[in-house]
């Protein structure tokens, strides 16, 4: 994740003033992927009261379907769940959504290699390390059963498919 930070003491007001530049708009300018959007925080928070708990009939797309509806989220009630993000461009947050297909992945725990294949699977990012690493909640998986649970992603590990990222919006 790309931060950007201002300074606002030592030298740096004194530059500014000099040159007549207005702090307002440098911060403008400032691009920071700390703020979580409300309702982004308003799922994970029903992420989070569900853990470890089966929600729905367990599928995958039940967590994010409840999930939504319960935040009051507007999305097509398939699988637009909000405003589709790009990557290259847009911050990633905990709270959106990830919608794969035909998707394999390849990683290495220790000294095992796995492969798994997401055909048609939904997650919500629960926690964000950067734009190609975070942790997924997610049920209806091998690993998780039908209980919501959470999984690491990194993306370099995907070795073919498709993924589109969703932000919940009112």
């Amino acid at each position: 994740m790309k931060r950007w930070f201002i300074f606002s003491f030592g030298i740096l007001p004194f530059l500014f003033s000099s040159f007549n530049i207005s702090n307002k708009l440098i911060c403008s300018a400032v691009k920071t992927c700390d703020q979580i959007p409300v309702l982004n925080q308003k799922l994970i928070d029903f992420v989070k009261t569900n853990l470890n708990k089966k929600v729905g009939r367990g599928e995958c797309w039940d967590l994010a379907a409840h999930g939504l509806n319960a935040i009051g989220a507007n999305w097509d009630k398939n699988y637009g769940f909000g405003k589709e993000i790009d990557l290259k461009k847009d911050c990633v947050f905990p709270g959106d959504l990830i919608q794969f297909e035909g998707v394999e992945i390849q990683y290495q725990k220790k000294n095992s290699f796995y492969r798994e294949e997401l055909e048609h699977h939904t997650a919500i990012i629960f926690k964000v390390h950067n734009k190609e690493s975070f942790v997924l909640a997610e049920q209806n998986t091998t690993d998780l059963g039908k209980k919501v649970g959470t999984a690491p992603l990194e993306l370099k590990n995907i070795l073919k498919g498709t993924f589109k990222i969703y932000r919940p919006v009112n």
